[in-house]
């Protein structure tokens, strides 16, 4: 019998989860998906491997899904521990996309929620998807996040 598998949510580890999350709230109308999150506990403390470690903060419906995958905007504390490589409460990740139609509009939006653009704004053909028209930005908090057109020749 084989294991039924479905992806749930990618996690940001913020400075400040409420002002992260209302950024991504207003730059691409993803939508609070309550309770707001309070988390603490010895069962948390084996988890993470971080002495009295409380996390709090909020999941996001994302645009386009109904009852898709969340992003999962939470504060720890304690913040970064010591030592070096990641461990569970690092902060940020690489980068995440969001398909949109108007690349200049949303750039814009972002840019005024806080966002800072990050390269270039690009448009270019991939043999046998499309044409891209791609853009990264970084949130206020310095996360990556791809902005991306893609259609059809």
């Amino acid at each position: 019998m084989a294991n039924s598998i479905k992806f749930i949510h990618t996690n940001i580890v913020a400075k400040d989860w409420k002002k992260l999350a209302q950024f991504y709230i207003d730059t691409f109308n993803c939508i609070p998906y309550y309770p707001e999150r309070y988390l603490k506990g010895e069962w948390l403390e084996h988890l993470t491997s971080i002495h009295d470690v409380s996390i709090k903060g909020i999941h996001l419906k994302l645009p386009g899904y109904q009852d898709g995958p969340t992003l999962e905007i939470f504060q720890y504390s304690p913040g970064k521990t010591p030592g070096s490589g990641m461990v569970i409460n690092s902060k940020g990740f690489r980068h995440i996309a969001f398909h949109v139609e108007d690349i200049e509009e949303i750039l814009a939006l972002a840019i005024e929620n806080g966002a800072k653009k990050y390269g270039k704004l690009v448009e270019t053909k991939i043999t046998g998807l499309g044409i891209i028209k791609v853009v990264y930005i970084k949130d206020p908090e310095g996360n990556i996040v791809e902005l991306q057109n893609l259609r059809k020749p």
